[in-house]
């Protein structure tokens, strides 16, 4: 561990200022580690009583350190001696930016920061501020703290980030209210069509062979569901003519390290679900358990003979009505408005972003940011334009028009 004072330069630090009235946190207080294996398991940790997202979890942040091998800083804020508030990032580079952000990059989402329970009722800005400043003390290469796709609560809980100065992340997240079962939320969700769909596909998939749906309870039934996935989501991407944030091999070695991990768990914090027709896997999610929620993280469907069977939303329908029969109070799509999502959802949830700028170059690069979420926000917001995008991003790959979207 490196202790780092939180007072900070004025010259290095002028977008984090702490109100003159507030008193600085002792030095004690708060510590920064550059160091993997210290940082990490002091995170862990603190974990076991804190309240977090599931990209912030003990098991995301120690097998994306594991098998990514990033660039890691963990910050830790303590009270009256014992820690209140951490945070497990990582630096990357972005152009000749040095940024800092959750680990997991584009696959963190819904994110939320370790905190106790506790603090949080009482927690101000001021004490995140001089967790800040203790990382710009330990790591002065460090030109912008980004905190992305942000949860406004956790199961009620605000987020404390929410004090700084922030904006709206580009991408709605959607979910389903599962609160009063299955069969009511079937009769607000036009359940008559839904399940005359699914004894369709049903006598569908029993045309061409047995069907079933899989829960990878093993090592290896974790290694094919991903296998699998990669596969399908490789397919969708070259189609969409966009780079495939799955394809790099330290990613899908840490997915398979997370999955398998989690098999230990009482109940798995993060669980594979597989739809398999004549011996083949058709579709695959994978999803995260956090409290009453249950959250797919991501999905693909296999593009093959099947494909026009939305063997996708037959996994959908089934992974949501297991999840009410588990007493779930929600089922969240996650990022992303697609036309399968809004078929059952009826909950939108904004996410928030923070950018702090530690150095000038860092606000520089902030209002950059800013700018190119509006513009991004614009397109995905209109129909046109975005309709319009996918497929001028198909044709410079190469590539037909993409069907129809289906837990992809």
């Amino acid at each position: 561990m490196v202790d780092a004072a939180a007072s900070f330069d004025g010259n290095r630090l002028a977008a984090i200022e702490a109100p003159p009235s507030v008193p600085p946190i002792e030095p004690a207080g708060l510590s920064v580690s550059t160091a993997s294996a210290d940082g990490i398991a002091a995170y862990a940790a603190f974990c076991r009583s804190a309240v977090f997202a599931p990209a912030q979890s003990a098991v995301w942040i120690r097998n994306w350190a594991a098998q990514v091998e990033p660039d890691p800083v963990v910050a830790m804020l303590n009270c009256e001696g014992r820690p209140v508030f951490a945070l497990a990032l990582e630096v990357v580079g972005h152009g000749p930016f040095r940024v800092a952000r959750f680990m997991g990059g584009r696959h963190a989402n819904g994110n939320f920061v370790a905190a106790d329970p506790q603090w949080l009722a009482r927690a101000d800005s001021a004490a995140i501020r001089s967790t800040l400043a203790a990382i710009a003390e330990a790591r002065p290469d460090i030109d912008l703290v980004a905190f992305e796709r942000l949860l406004p609560d956790l199961d009620g809980v605000a987020n404390p980030l929410a004090s700084f100065d922030y904006f709206d992340s580009p991408n709605l997240s959607l979910a389903v209210d599962l609160v009063g079962g299955f069969d009511a939320l079937l009769s607000r969700a036009n359940g008559k069509r839904k399940r005359k769909k699914h004894r369709s596909q049903t006598r569908k998939f029993e045309a061409v062979g047995s069907h079933r749906r899989i829960e990878a309870r093993t090592v290896d039934e974790v290694g094919r569901l991903l296998d699998g996935f990669f596969e399908m989501k490789e397919s969708r991407f070259r189609r969409m003519g966009i780079a495939n944030v799955f394809g790099d091999n330290q990613v899908r070695a840490f997915f398979r390290a997370l999955f398998t991990e989690a098999l230990a768990e009482d109940k798995p914090s993060f669980v594979l679900h597989g739809l398999e027709v004549a011996g083949k896997l058709r579709a695959v999610t994978g999803s995260s358990r956090s409290g009453k929620r249950l959250i797919c993280e991501f999905g693909a469907i296999a593009e093959d003979d099947l494909a026009h069977t939305s063997p996708g939303d037959f996994l959908f329908f089934d992974n949501i009505q297991e999840a009410c029969e588990a007493g779930f109070d929600v089922y969240d799509f996650s990022v992303g408005d697609e036309p399968y999502k809004r078929l059952w959802c009826d909950i939108e949830t904004q996410h928030f972003e923070v950018l702090v700028p530690l150095t000038s170059k860092g606000r520089a690069l902030a209002l950059g940011l800013r700018q190119s979420a509006r513009l991004k926000a614009v397109v995905k917001n209109s129909p046109t334009i975005w309709k319009l995008t996918k497929l001028l991003r198909r044709k410079a790959a190469g590539q037909a028009p993409a069907p129809a979207e289906d837990g992809s």
